[in-house]
């Protein structure tokens, strides 16, 4: 039985989309029928390119608050000792989105096959990471899969918990950042203008102070277009430079060795990358795969080529805090927990403790940042309405001295 997608019109004209399960596409359109639905087009999920390999026609992704519920419900269900398949059609049914429901679907078909879980998700790649894949395997071997999806779950919710929190911290000081620049420019533009032209016709000369602010007023009136239009170029150019190779692995270096900034990105990426490793570790996941999974998840290019540098030394016989340590770009405590762990063989705890530290430090961090950031832009931005209304009263001040 594999999962179709539909298109149909119901009695009132109106359009219905979805997903139904059915072992042909004529079945799935009788069923249809019955439902008092015209089908206009029926189409298996699972389609088969010129190769001949399998490819599935749904190349999007899922996001991560979506892949984090349903693998907490897949979990459940499993761990109740529902059968595999019977938890996919719950959790199909259960989700909202036409997209996931199709994808879940479409896993539940391989598994219906005959296919392991783990083969059934990486039909769907774009939806399911190696990390995940790479988990669910393991504990299909172990014949843990309903503890493996748990820790999963864990996982995917922590991370989650950790994107929202940098992107929440974020929220207000681009809204007070973005409202600063359009409020001084409109100012500059529409306000200034009228109020310090006047000053202009009375043939006194005006104040420094003023004729530079009248000459940026008349530079954004006549060239604001322009300079807009240049720094959307400047924008994309520079978007394009550090897609290359060098020029971004130079930023990514640059950006450690600034004072918040990078120790904001060292410890995200390192409490991305033992949460995963000891993820990983615990499912019984081999050491060099594991390492391999766990430093594609470092967004920071020396840090991961230093992940990469680490999996060669251990192929080599090396301890993993040992190798890791050599980069200098690991936390010091994160390495001496990494070799604590190794020495003790509590490894999947030590990893596990070092995440939970990296992230109670980021929320610090970005405590701080905040703390500073925000009456930072208060304060420039005041200054700049400041000097704005300093260049407007001062002419008023040195007439008011002429006619006295």
């Amino acid at each position: 039985m594999g999962a179709f997608e539909y298109t149909a019109v119901d009695s009132g004209g109106r359009q219905r989309r979805g997903v139904l399960d059915g072992d042909t596409a004529r079945q799935v359109r009788q069923t249809l029928r019955e439902r008092d639905l015209i089908p206009l087009a029926v189409s298996e999920v699972v389609e088969k390119d010129t190769a001949g390999r399998t490819r599935i026609s749904l190349r999007r992704g899922i996001s991560p608050m979506d892949l984090a519920l349903v693998t907490r419900q897949l979990a459940t269900l499993v761990r109740s000792s529902m059968p595999l398949e019977e938890s996919l059609l719950a959790v199909s049914q259960q989700a909202d989105k036409p997209r996931l429901k199709s994808i879940l679907l479409g896993v539940r078909s391989r598994v219906m096959e005959g296919h392991s879980l783990a083969e059934g998700l990486a039909e769907f790649p774009q939806a399911f990471p190696e990390l995940y894949r790479a988990t669910v395997a393991a504990g299909e071997q172990s014949g843990h899969l309903d503890a493996i999806l748990e820790r999963l779950a864990d996982y995917a919710e922590t991370r989650q918990l950790l994107r929202q929190r940098v992107t929440h911290a974020l929220i207000y000081p681009t809204i007070l950042t973005v409202l600063a620049v359009l409020i001084v420019s409109g100012l500059l533009v529409y306000v200034v203008p009228q109020v310090v032209g006047v000053f202009e016709n009375t043939g006194q000369e005006l104040p420094g102070l003023t004729s530079a602010l009248i000459s940026m007023s008349d530079f954004l009136r006549d060239h604001g277009i322009v300079l807009l239009g240049f720094l959307i170029i400047f924008a994309f150019a520079l978007h394009r430079i550090l897609k290359q190779p060098g020029p971004r692995r130079r930023y990514h270096r640059l950006l450690l060795r600034l004072p918040l900034i990078g120790r904001l990105t060292q410890g995200i990426n390192t409490a991305r990358f033992t949460r995963t490793l000891s993820i990983l570790a615990g499912s019984g996941v081999p050491v060099l795969e594991a390492l391999r999974i766990s430093g594609e998840v470092v967004n920071n290019i020396p840090m991961r080529e230093a992940v990469e540098e680490t999996s060669l030394r251990v192929r080599e016989g090396a301890p993993i805090g040992t190798s890791l340590g050599t980069s200098r770009l690991f936390p010091p405590m994160t390495m001496h927990l990494i070799s604590s762990g190794e020495s003790s063989g509590e490894l999947e705890n030590m990893l596990e403790r070092a995440a939970v530290n990296q992230e109670r430090e980021v929320d610090s961090l970005i405590a701080t940042m905040l703390s500073i950031l925000e009456p930072a832009l208060i304060l420039a931005m005041g200054a700049m309405v400041l000097i704005i209304v300093l260049a407007i009263l001062m002419p008023i001040f040195e007439l008011n001295q002429l006619v006295s």
